[in-house]
């Protein structure tokens, strides 16, 4: 009975030793999805600032036959 129970217990502990590292695992990889995302908002945001700035200069080209 005695060694059941001291198998049961390091099972336990086996198991919230696992919970714990699986936490800071999530809370490490929620850091890494925040930064990813910052990163990908800025690469939308440089696009779209590239695209104005193409549309602006291509809005500026003088048409086919026309003269500046």
């Amino acid at each position: 009975m005695d060694a059941d129970i001291k198998a049961l217990e390091e099972k336990i502990t086996k198991l919230v030793g696992l919970c714990t590292s699986l936490r800071h695992e999530n809370q490490d990889l929620r850091s890494q999805l925040d930064l990813a995302r910052a990163g990908a908002d800025k690469l939308k945001s440089n696009m779209q600032l590239a695209s104005d700035k193409l549309e602006l200069l291509l809005g500026s080209l003088p048409l086919d036959g026309e003269s500046t």
